[in-house]
């Protein structure tokens, strides 16, 4: 696979966010890639509730996912869209962070909701409450694609390998983990969990990022990764925005899995017990 990365800086108004994407997936076409992997909150990113409350929509009248899928169509592109702010219609009025797997066509393959929310207080004085707005998801969702079975996840996901143990069992090849990674837990756990997470599953690991200093006032980390099986970084993109690519060697996958057999190796664990 000839993967592309779009590093963006998602703002605060989804047309030019929508934009932003059907630009890159241009770019992506144009470069040769056959599958485009794009951060989470790709279509909106607002702190201010109340003003970002006007541009949410159902899925079925999402203005991003809608332009996405269509230039999806018109280039034959597959895309991994990292995730949206998307109204599920539940009674408690909370959002579901959902990315969504479109193929040449534009026909969504699969839906993934954010299972972990964060919610924490950081020493750095930024708080975060997802669970006030948003929904957990309750399925661990894996897209058959052209190039090996997909399995799915966003940002704070990243600090559970249970999901990851989960995926991998069920046949992942390649681990995507869309995020907008806060720049101090960026620093300090962004590369060695998402190299844990590739040598942990045996499987490709693609992190597209948002980076930089955004409208509403945040600040993230940025550096999508690209990582194959052994751990190895094959694409940082540091701080700067836009598309790369990266190719993804099924062979790698193969020699990597031969020389470490722990997915073979792997026993289901009960419950500790304490000695007493």
């Amino acid at each position: 696979m000839r993967a592309a990365l779009f590093q963006s800086r998602t703002g605060i108004d989804p047309a030019d966010n929508a934009r932003a994407l059907v630009a890159a997936v241009d770019r992506a076409c144009s470069d040769g890639a056959d599958m485009l992997f794009t951060p989470e909150m790709s279509g909106l990113l607002d702190r201010d509730r109340r003003r970002a409350a006007a541009n949410l929509r159902e899925e079925a009248e999402d203005p991003v996912l809608a332009a996405v899928r269509e230039a999806a169509a018109r280039t034959g592109l597959w895309i991994h869209l990292g995730s949206l702010a998307i109204k599920p219609g539940r009674e408690d009025g909370r959002l579901a962070n959902r990315g969504f797997v479109i193929d040449g066509t534009g026909a969504i393959r699969a839906r993934y909701d954010k299972i972990h929310l964060f919610d924490v207080d950081l020493p750095s004085g930024e708080s975060w409450r997802e669970s006030a707005a948003y929904a957990p998801g309750e399925r661990v969702i894996l897209a058959e694609t052209p190039w090996g079975r997909l399995g799915l996840s966003v940002c704070y996901d990243l600090r559970f390998p249970d999901l990851y143990r989960a995926l991998s069992d069920a046949g992942a090849t390649i681990l995507a983990v869309p995020a907008a990674f806060t720049v101090p837990t960026g620093r300090a756990h962004w590369h060695v969990l998402l190299r844990a997470r590739a040598i942990e599953a045996g499987a490709f690991v693609i992190a597209a990022a948002q980076g930089g200093e955004h409208e509403d006032g945040r600040a993230t980390f940025g550096h999508s990764l690209a990582i194959d099986p052994w751990g190895e970084v094959l694409l940082d993109m540091g701080e700067e925005g836009g598309v790369a690519l990266v190719e993804l060697d099924a062979a790698r996958l193969a020699d990597v899995r031969a020389r470490i057999p722990a997915l073979a190796h792997r026993r289901p664990i009960g419950t500790p017990e304490i000695a007493l």
